[in-house]
Parts: C-alpha cells; sequence; structure tokens
C-alpha cells in the first residue's frame, strides 16, 4: 500500500549528509512508517522489535520469533532475524554483529524512543560520542504525508465522525457513558470495515477494523477533566457531555483528533457560551494554516481568542497527525516550525472554569491553498443536543 523503499532511502540519505553510516530504530510507529511491520507486542513485554538501517541499503529487523511470519508477510525488509525468548542471548547476538560491523563508524538512534535495556547494550559496543540522534530527521520526513498517506487519513477523519455520530444516537439522560462508547466503537468499527472491504482488499489479512483504546469522555461533576475515560456517570439533563476520539479514533494505523462538546436534553447557557470561545479561537487558527506559515502564529491566534476571552491557555493549538497519536511539529508558542503542504494536524481549542470545560477539535489536511477538513461536522449548538 505505501512505498516502503523510497521511504528508506530518504533515510538512507539522511545517514549520508549526518556521516552515520547504521540507524538502529525502535519507536514502533517509525518501524511500521519505514518497513509496514507492526509487531502484536513490544518493549513493555520485554520483547524489542528493532529495526536496522544501514547507508549501504541492507534494512533489517530483528523480531520475537513469534512475530516472524507477520514481518516476512507484512514488509519487504531485505533480512528479518528471529529471536527466541532467554534463548542464546535473545536479540543481542544479532544486533551486536551489525554494531560490531560500523565500530569505527556512526551510529544513529532515536534517542527520545529507544529503550533504556536496548540504550545500555549499543553503549557497550559504541562510544556515546559516536551516537547521533536521527529521530528529529524521521519526525520531518513523516511530517509530509503521500497521497497513499492522504487517502487512508481521509478515511480515519470518515471513522471519527461515524463514531461520533453513534454515540449521539444513544446519548440521553440517565445513560451511562460506558453506553455511549459502545455504540461509538460499534459505529466505527462497522464504517472502517466497510472501507477496508471497499479500498484494501489487496492488504489482506492486515486489516483490522476493530476500534480500541478507552474512550476519552466525560459529563457531569467530571466535565472539568480533560482526558477523564467514559465510566458509570450516567448522563444528566441539561449538562454538557464532552466526547474526545484522540487515541480512539484509528484507521489502518492512523489516528486522527476529533472533539465535541455535546449537551444532553437542551443547551446548557454557561457551558455554550465558554464553547463559542473555543470554537473562535479554533477557526482563528485554522485562519492561519497555509503553507509558509509558522506554528507559532496560529498558536498565538488560538491563544489570544482564549485570553482576550479571560480564559486561560489550556493547551498548544494543536499537534501534527499520523501514525502515532500526536507527532511533530505541533502548533505550540513560540515554535519556528514551518507548515507544510501535505501537512495533517488535530487543531484545537478550549476553555476551562471551575464548573465546566469546553473543548472542539477537528483534523486538517494542508493543501496548496489553505486546508481540507478531515473531519467535517457540525459545530451548531442546536445540532449538538442529544437525547432530546
Amino acid at each position: 500500500m505505501f512505498d516502503f523503499k523510497s521511504r528508506r532511502s530518504r533515510v538512507i540519505d539522511k545517514l549520508q549528509e549526518q556521516g552515520d553510516a547504521v540507524a538502529v530504530i525502535m519507536n514502533p510507529d517509525y518501524v511500521y512508517y519505514l518497513t509496514g511491520y507492526h509487531g502484536a507486542l513490544g518493549i513493555e513485554w520485554g520483547r524489542p522489535n528493532i529495526f536496522i538501517q544501514t547507508v549501504d541499503g541492507e534494512s533489517v529487523l530483528i523480531v520475537p520469533v513469534m512475530e516472524e511470519e507477520m514481518a516476512h508477510k507484512q514488509t519487504d525488509v531485505t533480512t528479518i532475524i528471529p529471536w527466541t525468548d532467554g534463548i542464546d542471548g535473545e536479540w543481542r547476538p544479532d544486533l551486536k554483529k551489525y554494531l560490531d560491523k560500523y565500530k569505527n563508524d556512526k551510529v544513529s538512534v532515536d534517542y527520545m524512543w529507544m529503550p533504556r535495556v536496548v540504550w545500555d547494550f549499543i553503549g557497550e559496543v559504541i562510544p556515546k560520542d559516536c551516537i547521533s540522534d536521527i529521530g528529529p530527521e524521521i519526525d520531518r520526513l513523516r511530517s509530509i504525508k503521500d497521497p497513499q498517506e492522504i487517502q487512508v487519513a481521509r478515511h480515519a477523519g470518515e471513522v471519527a465522525v461515524e463514531m461520533l455520530k453513534g454515540a449521539m444516537k444513544v446519548a440521553a439522560s440517565g445513560v451511562y457513558e460506558y453506553e455511549v462508547e459502545l455504540a461509538s466503537k460499534e459505529a466505527g468499527t462497522r464504517h472502517a470495515a466497510k472501507l477496508m472491504e471497499e479500498h484494501y482488499q489487496h492488504v489482506q489479512p492486515f486489516n483490522y477494523p476493530g476500534i480500541g483504546n478507552k474512550q476519552i469522555m466525560s459529563s457531569g461533576s467530571e466535565i472539568t477533566m480533560c482526558h477523564h475515560r467514559s465510566g458509570m456517570t450516567k448522563l444528566v439533563h441539561g449538562e454538557p457531555l464532552f466526547i474526545c476520539h484522540c487515541g480512539t479514533a484509528e484507521f489502518k494505523n492512523f489516528f486522527v483528533g476529533f472533539d465535541r462538546t455535546l449537551f444532553v436534553g437542551d443547551i446548557n447557557d454557561e457551558a455554550a457560551k465558554m464553547l463559542d470561545v473555543a470554537e473562535k479561537a479554533q477557526k482563528s487558527a485554522i485562519a492561519q494554516i497555509k503553507p509558509g506559515a509558522y506554528a507559532k502564529d496560529v498558536f498565538e491566534a488560538y491563544a489570544g481568542v482564549i485570553e482576550d476571552n479571560g480564559y486561560p491557555i489550556p493547551f498548544r493549538a494543536g499537534r501534527s497527525l499520523g501514525f502515532s497519536y500526536t507527532a511533530s511539529p505541533e502548533l505550540a508558542k513560540n515554535s519556528e516550525a514551518v507548515i507544510e503542504e501535505g501537512m495533517v494536524f488535530a487543531v484545537d481549542g478550549g476553555t476551562d472554569s471551575d464548573n465546566y470545560r469546553t473543548q472542539v477539535g477537528d483534523s486538517i489536511l494542508v493543501t496548496k491553498d489553505g486546508v481540507e477538513y478531515l473531519t467535517p461536522f457540525t459545530k451548531d449548538h442546536d445540532k449538538l443536543i442529544v437525547g432530546k
């Protein structure tokens, strides 16, 4: 589906620019971006998946033996090396073979994502002053989406919107939050499966339509908690309901950001006033987004609206998206990042008070003229009332 060889060739270009002979990469999102491989487990289970890219073109995956079959079906790297728990040093001898080969050269790692156990092992072979960080360069490569990624991003946006529609169908006074989450995930899963049948049959058996992760959702006395998860709280007539799809709405490993504040049964005047400000802040930020604009200017446009209305700044104006919950660059204060065509961002607006917090968020694609909404959905407060 994606041109992984082309992506790896750009990493080789970066290695040459930095004077490095080999890159050792551990971030699962980087590994997927460069190879197409995504294992079931990771370092949190003590089972590292290690990707090695040499400057002379060899690409290597060192994976747990239980993931070997998947790796062969998912990726076109030149070499796949399996290892087994507790036997013959596990992944260490094969990694050392490549480190020894280049121990008189410079080595790159994705420093911020390197597990300590692997970092310490590398440090036993390669002097620390011969190790550089290639993570920021991979982030820059990932920030510009190719046509295939853009298609997946649009479909991910569709899934997020269908999730909210599903949630809105069941949300009503007296309904538990977890029941709203179940409806949301069912709607998203069904739409994802439909898209996979229509557009992605060629990548079977790796079509996974199921929506995972706990849904960010808050209502009632928990509405002021930004990342509260759906729970045993019952929705209350006249109170707002916040639903955030960040980290939940995902399609083909591509994540989007999409938030709405809903009203249960009727509009809450205090929350609606706050939501007006949040929406104006988001609108002001999005108006600044175009190729050549600075991320810091997007933030200032967003922050100005919120502060001018007497509210504190709750968070950055947005973040880059892709095969990660969050990526670089961010739409943050003093960020010198330049926005380019093909970038994808979640752009938010928000307000906080003692009684309520409101938030609105959408994912957008940067086009040559401005933006394309990946999550087109109403902000009309009357249409955001549920359970009438």
